[in-house]
């Protein structure tokens, strides 16, 4: 029963250090030169756990030992291996899948991209249709313009011989009148006296 109860009290240890060890760790991988051997403790002399895949992702836990780091797998085991193989920067593996999902990002953006391109050149087409025919437009009302303009010169010129000949007409009948008027009435005055 005290083996038992040992041997729970045990396991119960290593699950919490293991659970301790993931909260105060950062990220870290696996250099991608060879695959590692991993180690139950800092150095060869210890227990051989398995191998880490080169460039694969872990947790640094911050112990340090005859150049060897403790790390927590992605497998979850916490084991040591030699620390020139521990390194903060992403291996080539996890850089070019990094590399690859943004190059994928990329494409589609380029596919709107290029989608809203041809709608913006669409749009460019129509509007230079547009400011062609709107052109068209202002020369035949600037053509109209200046023929009423013309019209409208011409008309006032007219109407200012019509005043001036109308001005002239009533000058003549006026002078007309004026002379012939007072002869007529002389005439009948001098005819009147001729008659006493």
């Amino acid at each position: 029963m005290t083996l038992l109860r040992s041997f729970f009290t045990c396991l119960l240890f290593i699950l919490s250090s293991s659970v301790y060890a993931q909260e105060n760790t950062t990220v870290g991988y696996i250099s991608d030169e060879l695959p590692i051997f991993v180690h139950s403790g800092p150095g060869k002399n210890y227990r051989i756990l398995g191998t880490v895949t080169s460039g694969s992702e872990v947790q640094i836990t911050g112990n340090n030992s005859n150049e060897y780091s403790e790390v927590i797998d992605e497998k979850g085991r916490t084991v040591w291996l030699e620390s020139q193989y521990v390194s903060t920067k992403a291996g080539l593996r996890v850089v070019i899948a990094q590399l690859n999902a943004k190059l994928a990002d990329l494409e589609s953006n380029a596919g709107s991209v290029t989608e809203s391109l041809l709608r913006a050149n669409k749009d460019v087409d129509r509007l230079s249709s547009e400011k062609t025919q709107l052109n068209n437009e202002i020369s035949v009302l600037n053509k109209n313009l200046s023929e009423v303009q013309l019209k409208l010169k011409d008309q006032d010129t007219n109407i200012k011989k019509e005043w001036f000949f109308n001005g002239a007409i009533v000058l003549c009948i006026g002078l007309v009148l004026g002379l012939i008027l007072p002869r007529l009435s002389s005439n009948k005055k001098s005819s009147m006296n001729s008659w006493k």
